[in-house]
């Protein structure tokens, strides 16, 4: 499985959420705390910073080698602060079968469309789910599908849900949006008698809005007649963490939000949390769904269980 974050609030530098803190994001690729899979298979992101040129355009990078040993990436991180980031490192099953490539790896982001999207987990029947997920997206979102993996049909599903997918959307049209697509995946599942558990935890990003997912299809349903096809990482509801605060950063020795979140500026959504410290970690509960955007400096967040 995978490891993803999503930020949003005042600028931070790319390297005090990727590198730096105890269990930063590309740390996690080699050393997650609450997943046994590394995670081999690429790195990418999108990263807006107000300062740069044209800012609602992100700084858009990827890449199939491992972002521990990536010295282009850890050089653009010491210099790029971001108001909004989705990143992601990429966990694949250990077969010869995957394809690693640069058309695979997230988050995924269409020509002209704002959003972009990470996935977390694994969609059984993928392959036979295609043609019935296919008239639930929209032709010109069909055609822009270039790699491989189920989260880019989930990402196609997501945007063609959007009522206007090139704008920032409403708290209640990115909830909709999300159910339709995890309705039109149920209604596939159901018609090909798929019952495995599948997990879809997303991360989704704008530039001024973020939102997330915890979810999972048919949790603690395995095949039973062959115990080494189960994944591991089915075995448990995948983790989404969230945090809210001021200024965050090294304080006194550890990494942390600090202001609480009442006086929050900023808002931090991981897979897990980053920091040694995580009595500032709320867990997103599982089947839940998280919006967030910033108003009047602060951020806004609404928390919904999904069906």
């Amino acid at each position: 499985m995978c490891r993803a974050l999503a930020y949003l609030g005042r600028p931070v530098l790319l390297d005090d959420l990727l590198y730096r803190p105890d269990s930063a994001l590309v740390r996690q690729s080699v050393m997650p705390k609450m997943l046994r899979l590394l995670n081999l298979a690429g790195f990418g992101m999108r990263a807006w910073a107000p300062d740069s040129f044209e800012p609602a355009k992100p700084f858009a990078y990827g890449s199939t080698a491992l972002p521990v040993f990536d010295r282009n990436l850890k050089n653009l991180a010491e210099k790029v602060r971001a108001a909004c980031l989705l990143a992601h490192v990429r966990g694949v099953a250990y077969s010869p079968s995957v394809d690693i490539s640069l058309a695979n790896v997230h988050p995924f982001q269409f020509d002209g469309v704002p959003w972009c999207l990470a996935h977390n987990g694994d969609l059984a029947g993928i392959l036979d789910m295609k043609p019935l997920l296919a008239p639930h997206i929209r032709p010109e979102f069909r055609r822009a599908i270039r790699g491989s993996t189920d989260s880019e049909w989930i990402y196609a599903l997501f945007v063609s849900h959007l009522p206007d997918p090139r704008a920032p959307a409403r708290e209640t049209e990115v909830f909709a949006a999300l159910e339709a697509t995890l309705g039109a995946i149920r209604a596939a599942r159901e018609k090909l008698g798929i019952a495995l558990a599948s997990s879809v935890n997303l991360f989704i990003a704008n530039g001024t809005q973020l939102a997330a997912l915890r979810y999972a299809f048919d949790f603690g349903c395995y095949r039973t007649d062959d115990p080494a096809a189960v994944h591991e990482a089915d075995l448990a509801f995948l983790s989404l963490w969230y945090t809210l605060g001021t200024d965050y950063g090294l304080h006194e020795g550890e990494w942390r939000m600090t202001g609480g979140a009442e006086n929050a500026d900023s808002i931090l959504v991981a897979s897990e949390p980053l920091t040694r410290d995580t009595s500032a970690w709320v867990e997103v509960p599982e089947y839940g769904a998280l919006f967030a955007e910033i108003r009047d400096g602060r951020p806004q967040v609404a928390l919904r269980l999904i069906d």
